[in-house]
């Protein structure tokens, strides 16, 4: 297969993103809309005990104002509320359902208005009072409640004992504070009231078909009378995989009023909906006197709400990296008054990484090794917790390719002795580790007789490119310009998709629309062999191929019908065919993506300041698909690295369990002045046992292992190690 595929290809949504034709959640028309604004919680828990909406519904324009004592019906059975990637145990969040504060800025009232200025301004009317009840917002004071919850990790030996025998040991507690999403499109939901009892819902979702079961099951709902759109997502990184309340709150606002209703949060209202939850990790880790391991144990304590447990794999990436023959695993939980956390750009390996190769980094300074020698040493050819080999695993080319390209060696590694002036140069490095996951997904072509190709699926596209994937491997297989290729995605009643997250998407779909392009070919082949001294009489269907708008024999282009002859011929204007892919379970091999990540910083002596000048990220994630819009998803996660490391962090008042910092003003990310040099190597990693394709996903493996390597070059640079994150000036000062 070639063509498109491998290329540099540019959107095909590009265009009409940056003309404006795009629309998001907030954008759709509709007859008679009417808005509405959330009024929040003020309290981190507790009991309503008034709520007077009296004021607000004096306003001029306000047409109600919802709250749980004034509305439509709404589930009661937790099972109602769950979605595709609800947390493993507890009761969901239900917005207006009961007296009950759970976490400070909870909704607790909608006030619904002719338009969104009056209703923001009505819903400072609604008095409020509560029974506020005692309350913990803080994991370091609350760390001594935390509890055990189950993960996949069996112990291996008797960790404990060879880290008390081992040469040199290092252990340490590594502290990665909570972060929100912040992308740059707000969490909107516009519900179109058909006048009939249906409901057209336009949500800000990286899952439509999730949505749409969700709203069922809340509003009791046949699915028939309720369609979920998104055709388009301005950023989510995992804040939409699970439906968030606003689609829940316009749509109750649609059922009640019998009107189109949207909804679209402030951004301090983002503050309350998921978040990456704080973790305290601590890493040990000991190794005879030649850097070879005796035994690494992680242990992570993390932040979950009263109503829900939340947690992913922070604790096992070292069975996938690092041999050891002891290690020992574990993860808990403390419970607060908070809303529960969700997934966030690598979900658990950008925070357990990141404690691991800070302390693979000390290890190394205590050892006297170079940092990737220490790596080197300890490499595993297999993933030692369910002992496989892995499907594919270049990370050596990527430490040669990624050390290379930065002039690794041309690295002092004495502290502090680099210099620019009169600042410090730091190099640092770290590895990146995750999954490379592949689920089932639905394809549907048309091909018309014109040569013009139709590819739809209920797949989300969050800005990673989907449309731009699926376009470019349905026009290689059907042999079309890509120009002749419209994708259709993210409508509810598409062929099936699951949400998009977890780099699974651009594997998973690109075989769908294989598959069903497959199912052209065949049909097409039929109806060539059927044509009068047909060129291609005699041939079997596998002797021929789609290509350039024919199709022909395979390796003979002068034996080909052109496409439209051969359906003219059969007398069709269409062929349609749809394609659920799913793929074959493999337990005899691990699949993994990795990376190698080098950065360089330097530090102003006297104040602190850090800058990140260089980064290089060498990446194997199998054929990459796009290699434009590819380095572009790895060059956006070195970015979100760089504000791990330096600037992110959400800050509470544990006082009022309030968020102090609910603002792009306040909550510091990375800005043009702050991003210097970013190059991507994508290191060469055939893989023919994964898929087809030999594609693994790029969407979380770039932010791995970057934050580490920015605190391991700060430390290279100023000889101070801070474990506490974000490393700001006041820490290296302090």
């Amino acid at each position: 297969m070639n063509g498109y595929v491998g290329t540099p290809t540019s959107r095909v949504d590009g265009r009409a993103k940056v003309t404006g034709a795009a629309k998001y959640a907030g954008e759709f028309a509709a007859d008679g809309l009417l808005h509405g604004f959330i009024v929040d919680a003020t309290v981190p828990r507790g009991r309503i005990t008034r709520l007077d909406t009296s004021d607000a519904l004096k306003v001029k324009g306000v047409v109600d104002v919802l709250t749980h004592t004034h509305r439509v019906a709404l589930a009661d059975k937790d099972e109602a509320w769950k979605d595709e990637v609800a947390p493993e145990k507890g009761s969901p969040f239900r917005p207006l359902y009961d007296d009950r504060v759970k976490f400070n800025g909870q909704p607790i009232a909608l006030v619904i208005a002719e338009d969104w200025e009056t209703a923001k301004f009505a819903a400072t009317r609604v008095r409020v009072e509560y029974e506020q009840e005692a309350f913990a917002t803080d994991l370091e004071t609350e760390r001594g409640t935390s509890a055990k919850v189950d993960q996949p990790h069996k112990p291996r030996g008797d960790a404990a004992a060879a880290l008390a025998g081992a040469a040199v040991r290092h252990e340490a507690d590594y502290v990665l504070p909570t972060e929100h999403h912040n992308p740059m499109e707000l969490y909107a939901t516009t519900a179109v009231w058909d006048g009939s009892g249906s409901l057209t819902v336009y949500d800000k979702t990286q899952g439509v078909q999730n949505v749409h079961k969700y709203l069922c099951g809340v509003f009791d709902m046949k699915p028939e009378d309720i369609r979920v759109v998104s055709p388009y997502v301005g950023g989510a990184f995992g804040s939409g995989l699970r439906p968030q309340h606003q689609v829940v709150l316009a749509t109750l606002a649609a059922l009640a009023l019998k009107r189109s209703v949207r909804v679209v949060l402030t951004r301090q209202q983002m503050y309350g909906l998921g978040y990456r939850p704080m973790t305290i990790e601590r890493v040990a880790l000991g190794a005879k006197s030649d850097g070879t391991l005796d035994a690494v144990t992680h242990e992570a304590i993390a932040v979950t709400s009263r109503y829900e447990d939340f947690s992913r794999n922070d604790t096992g990436w070292a069975e996938q990296l690092y041999k050891s023959p002891n290690s020992r695993l574990s993860h808990k939980l403390v419970h607060l008054d908070v809303a529960t956390p969700c997934d966030m750009r690598a979900p658990g390996a950008a925070t357990g990484v990141c404690a691991l190769e800070c302390a693979m980094d000390e290890l190394a300074v205590a050892l006297k090794l170079d940092p990737i020698e220490l790596r080197l040493k300890c490499y595993s050819d297999r993933d030692q917790s369910e002992d496989l080999p892995f499907s594919s695993k270049q990370l050596r080319e990527c430490y040669a390719r990624g050390a290379e390209a930065f002039g690794w060696a041309r690295r002092n590694p004495a502290p502090r002795a680099m210099r620019d002036g009169k600042d410090l140069v730091g190099w640092g490095m770290a590895t990146g580790v995750w999954e490379a996951l592949q689920m089932p997904v639905a394809v549907r072509i048309v091909l018309t007789a014109n040569g013009h190709a139709e590819v739809s699926c209920a797949a989300s596209d969050i800005g990673t490119g989907t449309y731009t994937i699926m376009a470019q491997v349905a026009a290689d297989a059907l042999g079309l310009p890509i120009g002749n290729i419209d994708v259709k995605l993210a409508d509810s009643t598409l062929p099936q998709a699951p949400v998009e997250g977890g780099s699974w998407m651009a594997a998973s779909s690109a075989h769908a629309v294989l598959g069903a392009a497959e199912d052209i070919r065949q049909e097409l082949a039929r109806l060539a062999k059927a044509i009068p001294d047909s060129p291609l009489g005699g041939l079997n269907a596998s002797e021929m191929v789609l290509v350039d708008g024919t199709i022909s024999k395979a390796g003979d282009k002068s034996r080909a019908v052109a496409i439209a002859d051969a359906m003219r011929h059969g007398k069709l204007e269409r062929i349609e065919k749809q394609k659920l892919n799913q793929f074959a379970e493999d337990k005899s091999h691990a699949r993994n993506t990795h990376s190698a990540v080098f950065a360089e910083v330097k530090v102003d002596e006297e104040l602190g300041v850090i800058r990140v000048t260089r980064v290089v990220s060498a990446v194997a994630a199998g054929r990459i698909l796009n290699t434009k819009t590819g380095r572009s998803q790895i060059m956006g996660s070195v970015v979100w690295g760089i504000g791990m490391a330096l600037h992110e962090e959400t800050v509470m008042d544990h006082r009022f369990g309030r968020i102090m910092n609910a603002n792009i003003g306040e909550y510091h990310i990375p800005v043009n002045a702050d991003i210097h040099d970013i190059d991507v190597i994508f290191v060469d990693e055939p893989d023919d046992r994964i898929n087809k394709l030999g594609v693994k996903g790029l969407g979380e493996i770039g932010i791995v292992g970057v934050p580490a390597a920015i605190a391991n070059a700060v430390y290279h640079a100023t000889g101070k190690r801070v474990r506490h994150f974000p490393i700001t000036l006041d820490k290296l000062l302090g």
